[in-house]
């Protein structure tokens, strides 16, 4: 990759900004022991609340500390299978600490997720943490408390800088739908990770269509957590693994907290952010409202969205919590249409289509149990609900014609889901060690009604048919169900080596029932239509099973393995849309097989520096994708159109590399006061189909960079902060025939780019102040081709924006 002057010049400028100076220090030096067994405690994580330091103890069970001379510091140490101790110490009368920790607390998640976090606020997941096993498994943690970045847009760039491998599609400014996909699988809507909200689901149907519509606001988030393929034995079949949005809690120390925070940015943004919580005897609570508009980068592309949250926990006795949530979202979004290569080129802010309108409305409630039977044994039972809809509005033509001002295409989707999910996790002695085990059962049951037919020929956002009784493309419903059972075993065979096997059974019934309409048109009318009603029922049940394997060479140096099979259900909502860009095989068949992770992480130079080395293979049998078919065309009697079908076997293997180094304590100590951190997060993946269809074997696997750079700085000192990210992206192939040009853009080439971003905060008081500039050197570029809304064709980035905003806290 080679860069030209100017962003070589503007990358150095950003470095310049980083200064800072020191502050005297003294230390804190301690033991940490086993309550129980009177013995030292090794591997034990000491962290300073107030400086965001943090170590392990030796294996002596010693630690040592730099804080501040003079002040009271707040310590917290935990261990994996011990209690969490909080502690005062005033380092002017005490230096020395002996700090006991009682074994096999089960309570320690809240703790867990406020510590051992990089100045980029990343972690990954302990072995065990709530009623999950992690162990030696590939995890991220993003924590949102500090982070720096576009939040009020949801900026995905920014967001998941430090999670290494992603794809990420730029689908609108708003950051109304995410869009990311991990190892090669398809980003539209995250439909490849299991997506959940506080540990149950938010899809549309996590089995029949599982897009994500709904995207929580990360200024409401306390963390999100991703954990890659090993994570189908516990959070389903998917390939891609888990997306778990972590909301913040009320204030335990107060019984009511007011926060506001308000952004304003380029292009019309505004965004609106209250929230309440805290904490009144038993009962925690935490809730907000959220209100962003804009005017889009690009015409026609405006949008207004509502968001609300609230949130009850009740400890009810000393070992059951009771925890109710109901989340509504919704909101509506001017589409301005995709474009085609040469009109990409010449003005990326262009808009075609002025029709196109989407429409989302989201219901989730949740109610959850959480029972401590003992020190040893946790039953968590999560229920949830989902009702919602999405209407998508608008003229779906090829986008290299113009929009012929007829009747406009309606789509319209109703999602009625429920399920319910139990885990008990119980930690016991074996052979001198502890063990975790974990057993679940899930039950979930959906309901999808799709419709597709005629809408006015308008202009404005009227979702309602010309004909609701006879509709001119399709009319069906999708019931689905799941029940599944799993297992796993986290062995601690010695301090320093552990084993997790694991199990899932599976048993998946897909369904559909309606009807779908054949048409043939000739000058623009309809000469021959037919009725044709459909049925079908898909039945299947299988075992999954998974291995990890954990080694730890010495005091936060692991290595770690793991193997884990995976299953993907065909979507038959998929089947029942008429797209004229997009023709769907009726004989899709379902996808199997599995994901492999090699690995070494953790943390050397006396925590200066963090790192997560790994390779992966995925292997993804039948495998759907986009080819190509020749259709019948009224104005230029045929055509060639995407074709959505079981392309053949692919594998993909990738390294996935993350590190991140605070510079200023490298050069002058861990007593250094400012922090100036680099981090790079790096992969290179390489995926072929290896066998299939003949046309195909040997090809690139789509949607794959070969290339993706995350790099950047970060600098803190006391209330203020300073961020900047590069984003570097390879050219890469969007379809399997690896075609670089067809003229509706629906497929071809996603060329490279490159994209800086830049952000600033300052907190003091109550108050915080934040700023920031994306797309710095406003580059012209996109990150997908679309064969349907929002496109279809090009959907062009946005680009330089700027944002301001403050916050408020009372």
């Amino acid at each position: 990759m080679i860069l030209d002057n100017t962003h070589i010049f503007f990358a150095a400028a950003m470095l310049l900004l980083y200064s800072g100076a020191l502050n005297g220090q003294s230390s804190i030096s301690g033991l940490v022991i086993d309550a129980e067994r009177q013995k030292p405690l090794e591997k034990a994580t000491v962290f300073v609340q107030e400086t965001g330091q943090s170590l392990e103890s030796d294996k002596a069970g010693r630690f040592e500390l730099s804080s501040s001379s003079g002040e009271k510091v707040t310590l917290t140490v935990f261990a994996e299978g011990y209690t969490t101790r909080v502690l005062e110490v005033n380092t002017q009368e005490k230096d020395f600490l002996e700090i006991a920790v009682s074994p096999l607390s089960i309570d320690i998640e809240t703790v867990e997720v406020q510590v051992a976090a990089g100045n980029y606020g990343l972690r990954r997941l302990r072995n065990v943490e709530g009623t999950a096993i992690y162990a030696a498994k590939k995890s991220e943690v993003i924590e949102l408390e500090n982070a720096l970045g576009n939040l009020a847009a949801n900026n995905a760039r920014e967001l998941y800088k430090g999670v290494a491998g992603l794809n990420v599609w730029e689908n609108d400014g708003g950051g109304l739908q995410l869009a990311i996909g991990a190892r090669g699988l398809d980003p539209n809507r995250t439909s490849n990770f299991n997506t959940r909200q506080n540990g149950y689901d938010i899809s549309a149907d996590a089995l029949g269509y599982p897009e994500s519509y709904y995207t929580p606001p990360a200024q409401a988030l306390q963390r999100i957590e991703v954990v890659r393929g090993a994570a189908s034995l516990q959070y389903g079949t998917q390939f891609g693994g888990l997306l778990n949005f972590v909301f913040k809690k009320g204030p335990e120390d107060k019984p009511f907290e007011f926060t506001s925070e308000n952004t304003y940015g380029s292009f019309g943004l505004f965004n609106t952010f209250n929230s309440i919580g805290g904490t009144k005897g038993r009962a925690n609570y935490y809730g907000f409202y959220q209100y962003k508009r804009g005017d889009g980068w690009r015409s026609n592309s405006g949008f207004s969205q509502h968001t609300a949250y609230a949130n009850v926990n009740v400890k009810a006795t000393e070992k059951l919590d009771i925890g109710l949530e109901f989340t509504h979202m919704n909101y509506l979004a001017q589409q301005a249409g995709g474009l085609v290569d040469f009109e990409f080129e010449t003005d990326a802010r262009q808009s075609k289509r002025e029709r196109n309108w989407f429409q989302v409305d989201w219901n989730l409630a949740a109610l959850t149990l959480d029972y401590r039977l003992s020190d040893r044994t946790r039953i968590n039972l999560r229920n949830f609900l989902l009702v919602a809809g999405r209407d998508a509005l608008g003229e779906l033509g090829p986008i290299n014609r113009p929009d012929p001002g007829r009747e406009r295409d309606l789509i319209t989707g109703q999602y009625r889901n429920f399920g319910t999910e139990a885990r008990m996790l119980h930690r016991y002695s074996l052979n001198g060690q502890y063990s975790t085990f974990l057993l679940g059962a899930r039950f979930y049951r959906g309901l999808t009604r799709n419709r597709q037919g005629d809408a006015n020929d308008g202009s404005g956002p009227d979702f309602s048919f010309l004909n609701p009784e006879d509709l001119e493309r399709s009319d069906y419903e999708f019931p689905s169900r799941n029940l599944a059972f799993f297992a796993e075993n986290l062995f601690n065979l010695s301090p320093r080596l552990s084993l997790t096997p694991g199990v899932r059974l599976e048993y998946i019934r897909t369904a559909s029932d309606g009807y779908y309409k054949q048409r043939v048109f000739s000058g623009g009318q309809v000469i021959f239509e037919q009725r044709l009603e459909d049925a079908q029922v898909n039945e299947r049940s299988f075992l999954l099973m998974g291995l990890g394997l954990g080694y730890q060479f010495k005091q936060g140096l692991e290595a770690y393995a793991n193997f884990s099979q995976n299953y993907r259900a065909i979507n038959f909502s998929d089947l029942a849309v008429v797209n004229p860009n997009l023709v769907v095989d009726s004989l899709l068949q379902d996808e199997r097989g599995y994901n492999a992770d090699i690995g070494l992480r953790g943390t050397l130079l006396e925590n200066r520096l963090r790192f997560d080395l790994s390779a992966f293979y995925l292997r993804y049998n039948d495998r759907i994708g986009l080819s190509e078919i020749t259709v019948p065309d009224p104005i230029a009697i045929e055509r060639q159109v995407a074709y959505r079908t079981n392309i053949g076997d692919a594998r993909v293997l990738g390294l996935e590399a993350y590190a991140e180094a605070d510079l200023w304590r490298l050069a002058f100590g861990e007593k250094a006061i400012p922090s100036l951190s680099l981090f790079v997060n790096l992969s290179h993946l390489r995926g072929e189909y290896v066998s299939g269809q003949r046309q195909f074997v040997g090809n690139e696997v789509e949607l794959i960079p070969p290339i993706s750079i995350k790099t950047g700085l970060s600098f803190r000192r006391k209330g203020l902060r300073l961020g900047y990210l590069y984003t570097y992206v390879r050219r890469h192939y969007s379809d399997a025939t690896n075609a670089e040009f067809v003229a509706n853009a629906t497929r071809g080439l996603i060329p490279s780019y490159s994209v800086m971003d830049a952000s600033a905060s300052y907190e003091f008081s109550r108050f915080r102040l934040q700023a920031g500039a994306n797309n710095l050197l406003d580059a012209a570029y996109f990150t997908r081709r679309a064969t349907g809304y929002p496109g279809p064709g090009i959907i062009p980035a946005e680009g330089r924006r700027f944002y301001v905003g403050v916050r408020v806290r009372i």
